[in-house]
């Protein structure tokens, strides 16, 4: 079996299990995008309780949220952790949606794929699991989101090298199916619900996952 034909079934087997995930949780386009900065090196319990502070102050926009001071963002956003370094990352990206598309998403949805990808990326603080975040999740753009789970569960499947990189990892998916947001979105939210209560990263509970069919012997 190729590996493309190997990661449609996979999916398949993992949607058979577990169902519609139903992700990303969010009211808006730009809620998704603030809770994508704040979710990195935390869980998302903590992003919940930093964007609900943000909503109970009715401060969830991206013009009220730039007329903030740094500091005032950054208490506001204290319990996702890593607080002062986010709240940096977060003003960055208010100042590159301001410049690029004056707090308009759609404005943004207009542009192409790689063209909108590339300045993202550029912004300091957004790395590519990030940028992708953002613009599958919030822009409905058909980019392949990656993160550990995925190189974790790719690795033991033998379908990848443990030395392979954010970018070779994101092209064997996108390489492997169809161009589908849709599909992009719920093949990575069961990677990761898959990768929460199987695919451990000190002992993977095999025997019980729905992937087992899938590994060697």
């Amino acid at each position: 079996m190729s590996r493309a034909s190997t990661i449609t079934a996979m999916y398949d087997a993992m949607h058979s299990a577990l169902g519609p995930s139903r992700w990303w949780p969010g009211e808006t386009p730009f809620e998704v995008a603030v809770g994508a900065i704040l979710t990195q090196n935390t869980n998302w319990k903590n992003v919940e309780k930093a964007i609900a502070n943000l909503k109970e102050r009715h401060l969830l926009s991206a013009e009220k949220m730039y007329a903030l001071s740094q500091g005032e963002l950054a208490e506001l956003i204290r319990p996702a952790g890593y607080y002062n370094i986010k709240a940096v990352r977060l003003r960055n990206f208010l100042e590159f949606f301001k410049n690029e598309a004056e707090f308009d998403m759609d404005s943004l949805k207009v542009q192409g794929l790689h063209e909108v990808r590339e300045k993202v990326l550029s912004v300091k603080g957004i790395g590519p699991e990030t940028a992708d975040s953002i613009l599958l999740y919030a822009l409905e753009m058909p980019t392949f989101v990656v993160d550990a789970y995925t190189h974790r569960m790719m690795v033991r499947h033998g379908l990848v090298d443990e030395d392979v990189d954010y970018h070779e990892l994101r092209a064997l998916f996108m390489d492997s199916l169809p161009e589908d947001v849709a599909l992009y979105n719920e093949f990575h939210a069961l990677i990761v619900r898959v990768g929460k209560d199987w695919c451990r990263k000190k002992a993977g509970l095999c025997e019980t996952c729905p992937l087992q069919p899938f590994l060697d012997g």
